[in-house]
């Protein structure tokens, strides 16, 4: 195991043959009993976990019997788990999940952005259509809520409040399953005005190795975690959508890697099969550093159980190393994993 205090060196950003940047950060592997496997920087410090953790809060709407009592799909499943692009599947989707308990868009509380995927706003824009809440990244993240809270009897007019019935429930499933205290001293709140709260970069690590292999974890909580990562899977389009990383390198992987981006630099991953966590926070909050740096680590450590194929390495060497082109499509340069494992 290697260990550091501070922050380490996550990524490089090179310049004809430069190195025009460089990206800081913290990351850990821990496995399933929690021992950390490694670490690069102050990973006892706590970071907002920020979407990185929405699959934790879907456990309990497929835990409680919602998802099946509703009929919910495993697209829906996989939205719930989303940080989407706000293209027109997305939307629908989310659409389909409010529609399941007899609810439309005004019954979601994460407010409005255009979609995030530029091609998809334009269409909007063309189509004189305005962005509406159903396009917001977290829609499936709060349309889920909805639906638990409905099925469960309860009214969801203020689901994110952190007080409201359903928000205590999936706090509580977020403490357990990080192990770390979810209280208004930790608390945020996140872009999309459900509370985020902050844990140590290892417990988050730890969360996502348990959320993958199960151990730990009561039976019924250990099928409702294979079941998201198993919709997940089979739809990795919803978790995130055209051009995305998470959806790029799950589409590849299926049920062997589970991969979530969450915003300000934070990303997390679960190898199930070798029963690992990892949690990647940057220092500059840049997405496309976690990336490169998360590309690596699975590299590392998926070892040849992950990467049966030429084409596994391939997804791979295209991720942790990726080309950098101008306006013209003229390459000038590349961001790099700089991690030392």
């Amino acid at each position: 195991m290697t260990a550091h205090t501070g922050s380490g060196l996550l990524a490089e950003v090179t310049r004809g043959k430069q190195v025009e940047s460089r990206h800081l950060g913290r990351a850990v592997v821990v496995d399933a009993d929690g021992s950390v496997v490694w670490s690069c920087g102050d990973v006892d410090a706590a970071v907002f976990p920020r979407s990185t953790v929405k699959s934790l809060l879907a456990i309990e709407l497929v835990e409680s019997g919602a998802a099946d009592r509703l009929g919910l799909s495993d697209e829906a499943l996989a939205l719930a788990c989303a940080s989407h692009n706000g293209e027109e599947a997305h939307a629908k989707a989310a659409a389909s999940m409010l529609a399941a308990v007899g609810r439309d868009v005004a019954a979601l509380e994460c407010g409005t952005h255009w979609p995030t995927y530029e091609p998809a706003a334009r269409a909007l824009a063309a189509a004189h259509q305005s962005a509406c809440p159903l396009h917001n990244n977290c829609s499936g993240k709060h349309a889920g809520l909805i639906c638990l809270a409905c099925d469960q009897g309860v009214d969801p007019v203020g689901y994110i409040d952190p007080a409201h019935e359903i928000q205590r429930r999936v706090t509580d499933v977020l403490a357990s399953m990080t192990q770390t205290p979810h209280t208004d001293a930790n608390r945020g709140t996140d872009g999309c005005s459900m509370p985020t709260y902050a844990v140590p970069l290892k417990a988050l690590a730890h969360g996502f190795a348990r959320f993958g292999s199960g151990v730990g974890l009561s039976s019924e909580r250990a099928k409702a975690t294979q079941r998201l990562r198993e919709a997940v899977a089979a739809h990795p389009f919803m978790v995130a959508g055209t051009g995305r990383y998470d959806t790029t390198v799950m589409n590849n992987f299926e049920t062997r890697a589970f991969i979530k981006m969450g915003a300000e630099g934070v990303m997390i991953a679960a190898l199930p099969e070798q029963g690992l966590g990892f949690a990647i926070k940057t220092d500059d909050g840049a997405n496309r550093a976690a990336e490169v740096a998360m590309s690596a680590l699975l590299h590392h450590f998926g070892g040849e159980s992950l990467c049966r194929t030429a084409k596994d390495h391939a997804i791979f060497a295209e991720t942790k190393t990726q080309t950098l082109r101008n306006w013209q499509g003229v390459t000038v340069g590349e961001i790099r994993a700089a991690l030392t494992i």
